[in-house]
C-alpha cells in the first residue's frame, strides 16, 4: 500500500517540557500536568562513551557496536556491527547522513541508508554555549546502545526553544540473533523545524520525522504526526501508554507490524467487508475475518450480496423490520412501549420515525451497530454481528504467533505477563494452565477450568452451545424438574428401587442412567491434568489500538 500522510499544519502545536516536581516527580511544566519521562542518565553515574561536539548537520565517525551487540544488528538487511550518529536526529547504518530537511518514508536514491530516526529536523548544537547545556551523547554497554540529544535547539544558532529527546536499543533476550528493541524518550518538544526547512522560529516549512526507513523504496515505519506541528505531541503520546515513551521491537530484520489486529475494511460487500491489519511480508494487508454466512434478521448482509435481510427470515406470522422480527399488528394490539406502524408492525414507539443505514438496527430510539450489546464467548470478539476467535481465521508468519487476535514474535522473544508462562509452541498461558486441558466449550484460567459460555449474550437468533454462538432461540430458563423425573429428596445410600433411573449412592451417576451434555460430575472443574509439556487449549481476546501507521509500498 503506498503512504498516506496527514498534510502540514499551518500553526505549531502547543511546545512541551517535561520538568522535576518538588515532590520527586515528574511533570509537563508547559500544561502543569504530570506523568511525562525523563531521560535516562549514564549508567552508574559515569561519563557517556562518547559526546558530539556542537555542530550544524555534522555525525559521529564509524561507531563499533561489538560492545553492545558481538553479532552485529538485523535491520532491514545486515547483520550491521556498526552505527553512524548523525546531528539531525537520527542514526544510520552504513554511513553518515547530512541532510537537514526530513523527507517522507519510503526513502530511495540518493546519499541515504538504512534509519532509525527518533526526530529527524535540522538540529543546530552551536548556540547552547558549554557543552553541557547543549548536546549529543551515547553510551554503550552489553546489550544497550542509548543515544541522546540533549537541550538540542535548531538551524541557524537558535536555542530559544529546545528539544531533548533519546533512543534505546536493547537485545532482544530470548529472540533470533540481531534482533533488538527500540525506545524512543521524549522530554522536552519546543520546536519543529529549522530555518532553512523553510521555518521561522522553530515553526513552518517541514517539521520533523520519527520512525523507521529502509531505504528501499519499500519498507518503513512513520509515527503519526511525522512531517506535521504535531509531531510536538510525542512528549505528551505513546504507543505503550506511558506519555513520552514508544516502543518497537525488530524482528528478523523487520519493525514488528504496529497496525496488526485493526479493524479494516476489505473492499467486499456486507459481512464481508469486515477484515483486521495483519502483517503479510513485512507490509500491512486487510485480512478479512467477516465470513458469509446466512442471511439473518439482523440488519447486517450476512450473505455478502449487497442486500440486507432480504429473504423470509422470521418466524410465521412476522416480518422483519430493522434488524428484528417483529409480528403484524393492529392499533392498540402492541406492547407497552411500541407502537403500530401504518404497515401494520409493531416497534418500539422510540423507533418509529429512525432509519437506521447498513449494518444498524434501532434500539431505544438510537441506530445500534449488529454487535451492540452482545458479549461473546471467551476468546471471541463480534464482528458484523458474529462471535469470531479472530486466530482461527488469520495465518501468521514464520516464528509468529497468533495470541490476542494479532501476530507477534512467539515467547520468550516477545516476554509473557507476570501470571504467565511460556509453552514450547511460543504462546503464553496462565500460570497452572500448562498441565490443564479443558473439554470443548471451555477455558483455562488459574489451574481451572470455566465454562466459555458463563456471561455470554449472543446475537439476536442465537445461543451459546459449547463456547460458540450457533443459530436457534436461547435456552429456556431452568422450570424445574420435567414430569415424570423423580424430584423428591434422595439421601445418599438410599435406592430407587427396581427400574429406578436415580443413582442416589456417590458414585456421581444421575438419573435417566445417562450424563448430560456438560462438563464432568467433578463439582466445579470440566478438566483433567496432563503431563508437563502438553499445550493447552489456545485463550484469544482481541485488543485493537493502533497510534502510527505502517504502510509497504509495492513496486
Amino acid at each position: 500500500m503506498a503512504a498516506s500522510l496527514v498534510g502540514l499544519a499551518s500553526s505549531p502545536a502547543a511546545a512541551q517540557f517535561c520538568a522535576p516536581t518538588s515532590t520527586g516527580g515528574w511533570h509537563n511544566a508547559a500544561s502543569g500536568t504530570p506523568g511525562c519521562v525523563p531521560l535516562l542518565p549514564v549508567p552508574g553515574g559515569g561519563s557517556p562513551t562518547g559526546v558530539l561536539a556542537p555542530n550544524d548537520d555534522g555525525s559521529t565517525s564509524t561507531i563499533d557496536l561489538s560492545t553492545a551487540f558481538p553479532g552485529g544488528l538485523q535491520f532491514f538487511g545486515g547483520p550491521y556491527t556498526d552505527v553512524v550518529i548523525n546531528n539531525n536526529g537520527n542514526i544510520t547504518f552504513g554511513g553518515n547522513l547530512f541532510t537537514y530537511t526530513p523527507t517522507a518514508f519510503p526513502l530511495s536514491g540518493g546519499v541515504a541508508y538504512p534509519m532509525i530516526a527518533p526526530y529527524w529536523g535540522d538540529v543546530d548544537t552551536r548556540g547552547g554555549g558549554a557543552p553541557s547545556n547543549n548536546y549529543v551523547w551515547w553510551y554503550l554497554e552489553p546489550g544497550r546502545l542509548i543515544v541522546t540529544w540533549y537541550n538540542v535547539g535548531y538551524y541557524s544558532t537558535h536555542d530559544d526553544k529546545k528539544m531533548s529527546f533519546q533512543m534505546i536499543l536493547t537485545n532482544a533476550a530470548g529472540c533470533s540473533s540481531g534482533d533488538f528493541d527500540v525506545e524512543f524518550r521524549y522530554n522536552r518538544c519546543e520546536w519543529t523545524t529549522g530555518d532553512a526547512s523553510s521555518g521561522s522560529g522553530g515553526f513552518g516549512g517541514t517539521p520533523a520525522q520519527v520512525g523507521f526507513d529502509a531505504h528501499n523504496g519499500v519498507d518503513y515505519v512513520s509515527v503519526p504526526n511525522s512531517l506535521t506541528m504535531s509531531i510536538l505531541d510525542q512528549c505528551t503520546t505513546s504507543n505503550v501508554g506511558m506519555p513520552g515513551v514508544w516502543r518497537f521491537s525488530v524482528n528478523g530484520g523487520m519493525v514488528s507490524c504496529p497496525d496488526a489486529g485493526v479493524t479494516c475494511d476489505t473492499g467486499m460487500m456486507g459481512a464481508c467487508s469486515i477484515g483486521v491489519t495483519q502483517c503479510i511480508g513485512g507490509g500491512v494487508e486487510c485480512v478479512q475475518i467477516g465470513t458469509s454466512g446466512p442471511e439473518r434478521c439482523d440488519g447486517v448482509d450476512n450473505d455478502c450480496d449487497g442486500e440486507v435481510d432480504d429473504g423470509d427470515l422470521c418466524p410465521a406470522g412476522e416480518v422483519c423490520y430493522q434488524g428484528s422480527c417483529i409480528a403484524p399488528c393492529f392499533e392498540g394490539g402492541c406492547e407497552a412501549g411500541e407502537s403500530c406502524t401504518t404497515e401494520g408492525r409493531c416497534v418500539e414507539t422510540a423507533c418509529i420515525d429512525v432509519m437506521c443505514p447498513s449494518g444498524q438496527r434501532c434500539s431505544g430510539g438510537e441506530c445500534v451497530g449488529a454487535c451492540a450489546g452482545v458479549a461473546c464467548p471467551h476468546g471471541q470478539q463480534c464482528v458484523a454481528g458474529r462471535c469470531l476467535a479472530v486466530c482461527d481465521v488469520i495465518t501468521c508468519g514464520e516464528g509468529e504467533v497468533c495470541q490476542d487476535g494479532m501476530c507477534r514474535p512467539g515467547c520468550p522473544c516477545y516476554p509473557c505477563g507476570d501470571d504467565e508462562i511460556c509453552n514450547a509452541d511460543g504462546t503464553c498461558t496462565p500460570v497452572g494452565c500448562d498441565i490443564v486441558v479443558c473439554d470443548p466449550g471451555f477455558y483455562c484460567e488459574a489451574g481451572a477450568c470455566h465454562d466459555a459460555c458463563d456471561g455470554t449474550v449472543c446475537p439476536p437468533g442465537q445461543r451459546c452451545e459449547v463456547g460458540e454462538c450457533v443459530d436457534g432461540p436461547p435456552p429456556m430458563p431452568d422450570a424445574g424438574v420435567p414430569p415424570g423425573d423423580d424430584a423428591g429428596v434422595i439421601t445418599p445410600g438410599d435406592d430407587a428401587g427396581p427400574g429406578g433411573d436415580v443413582d442416589a449412592a456417590t458414585d456421581g451417576e444421575m438419573d435417566g442412567g445417562t450424563r448430560p451434555p456438560g462438563p464432568p460430575p467433578t463439582p466445579g472443574c470440566a478438566c483433567h491434568t496432563v503431563a508437563n509439556g502438553s499445550t493447552p487449549s489456545p485463550l484469544w481476546a482481541l485488543g485493537l489500538v493502533a497510534l502510527f501507521f505502517y504502510r509497504r509500498r509495492r513496486s
